[in-house]
C-alpha cells in the first residue's frame, strides 16, 4: 500500500519570487530616478521621468529641460507614483544627460527604459 503515500502537490506560485523581488525592488527602486518612453499615435512619443527627490522644485527642472530641448511638457500628480515629469519627444538619452550635469542625480542612479 505504499501507492497511497503519494504526496498531493501544494499551490505553487510561479510568480513568488518575482513578486519577493519586486517589493524589495519597490524599497530600492526609491533610489532609481525612472526615464521611460510611451508610444501616443503613431511617431508620437512620450517621455516620463519619475523618482525624483521631493525636495527638488519639478516645475523649475521641467521650465529648463523644456527650454533646453525645446519642446512641451508638464508635470502630473499620480497617485500611486507621486509627482511625474512628462515631455513631448523621445527625450530619454537628453533628459539623463541633463540630470547628471545639473548635479540632481549620479548616473548610476538613472534607469532608461523603452525600446
Amino acid at each position: 500500500m505504499s501507492d497511497l503515500d503519494v504526496q498531493i502537490p501544494t499551490a505553487f506560485d510561479p510568480f513568488a519570487e518575482a513578486n519577493a523581488g519586486d517589493s524589495g525592488a519597490a524599497a530600492g527602486s526609491k533610489d532609481y530616478v525612472h526615464v521611460r518612453i510611451q508610444q501616443r499615435n503613431g511617431r508620437k512619443s512620450l517621455t516620463t521621468v519619475q523618482g525624483l527627490k521631493k525636495e527638488f522644485s519639478y516645475s523649475k527642472i521641467l521650465k529648463d529641460l523644456k527650454k533646453e530641448f525645446c519642446c512641451n511638457g508638464t508635470v502630473v500628480q499620480d497617485p500611486e507614483l507621486g509627482q511625474v515629469i512628462q515631455l513631448q519627444g523621445d527625450q530619454r538619452k537628453n533628459v539623463s544627460n541633463f540630470l547628471v550635469q545639473a548635479g540632481i542625480v549620479k548616473k548610476e542612479h538613472i534607469k532608461i527604459h523603452g525600446f
